[in-house]
């Protein structure tokens, strides 16, 4: 079991940046990859950008360049910085840890992004 918290969610204005954060606790030399979900009302979640622990790292086209995910391994957290941010990323972001056999979800972090 793990307990996935995210932080950094908020209200920004188009080309704004944002950065959020996830924090897990359990076993963590059991995690094989991070991911950053989000789901936006009435449309299903995606995939934002996943790390794996070798450090590849993948992102959904929309956000390559713009995006960029990082593993902190001193406190057990992935980042995602969000730079140049756009209405159509207005999502509720969710964290997820995947390990051999289960996926473990966070509540996820609001962002908001102004025209």
């Amino acid at each position: 079991q793990f307990h996935i918290v995210e932080s950094g969610g908020g209200v920004v204005t188009t080309g704004g940046s944002l950065s959020l954060s996830c924090e897990a606790s359990g076993r963590i030399s059991s995690i094989r990859a991070w991911g950053w979900y989000r789901q936006a009302p009435g449309e299903q979640r995606d995939l934002v950008a996943l790390i794996t622990e070798g450090g590849r790292t993948q992102y959904e086209d929309s956000v390559k360049g713009r995006f960029t995910i990082a593993r902190h391994d001193a406190n057990n957290t992935v980042t995602l910085q969000m730079n140049s941010l756009k209405p159509e990323d207005s999502a509720v972001y969710v964290c997820s840890v995947a390990t051999m056999g289960n996926a473990y979800w966070g509540q996820g972090t609001q962002v908001t992004v102004s025209s």
